[in-house]
């Protein structure tokens, strides 16, 4: 358990590949345990064979190259590729014992990421292109390093955020990655930097106290119940 992580909030980490549908089954039951008060909330670190996943709001037009199995994911957002290489987090939070606010836990999720990047000398940062994280590709232009996407059922959350480590970008070719065409996509193995997973979750966890934090500051409660990147 990282320090100063609350003992009810459960950290799982996997080093085996984890196929898609049958995390999205576990995200599925273990976000209604947590509604019903059956379960710990639960912040799952790991990476799928690869898949491309779809969002509410993907347009069949984006899906250039159906290479890999397409699953529907319940989340917001687009077509998006996750695979070995890249790694992924789940964050199953109950926000009715924090901040009502789903801009709030999103804005979280991704500062948490960028100070994460921040730790292995990367500059990250947020853009207009949409939601997500961004820095300098090799070439100098604005690149995705990472995506968020999200669900929030009766303010319970799930999915999350992929951070781009060391994937095969030629996979994301087969999509329109969330919809934007016009911006690349990159890695921290691109911009070239080693970083394996296990260093990548000690990196990330040493901050999630710093995230929870965030949530629990005073905020609205009349946001909405799911973002759409």
């Amino acid at each position: 358990m990282p320090k100063d992580m609350p003992r009810n909030i459960e950290i799982r980490r996997e080093t085996a590949l984890v196929p898609y549908a049958r995390a999205l089954a576990e995200m599925d039951a273990r976000n209604l345990a947590i509604q019903e008060g059956r379960a710990a909330e639960l912040i799952w670190l790991l990476e799928h064979p690869p898949v491309y996943t779809a969002g509410t709001s993907a347009n069949v037009a984006e899906l250039l190259d159906p290479r890999f199995d397409v699953v529907v994911a319940g989340r917001g957002g687009r077509y998006t590729y996750h695979g070995p290489g890249q790694r992924v987090g789940y964050v199953l939070l109950d926000l009715k014992t924090r901040s009502r606010d789903a801009r709030r836990f999103v804005d979280a999720l991704e500062s948490w990421v960028i100070a994460t990047l921040g730790d292995f000398g990367v500059s990250a940062m947020r853009s207009d292109a949409g939601v997500g994280i961004w820095t300098r590709d090799i070439d100098g232009c604005e690149a995705k390093i990472g995506a968020i996407g999200v669900r929030i059922r009766r303010w319970v959350t799930m999915h999350g955020f992929a951070v781009n480590l060391s994937p095969d970008l030629t996979h994301f070719t087969g999509i329109v990655p969330c919809g934007i065409a016009e911006k690349g996509v990159t890695s921290l193995a691109r911009l070239g930097l080693a970083v394996s997973a296990q260093e990548w979750d000690e990196a990330l966890l040493a901050r999630a106290s710093d995230f929870l934090s965030t949530l629990a500051l005073p905020c609205g409660s009349d946001a909405p119940t799911e973002i759409l990147p």
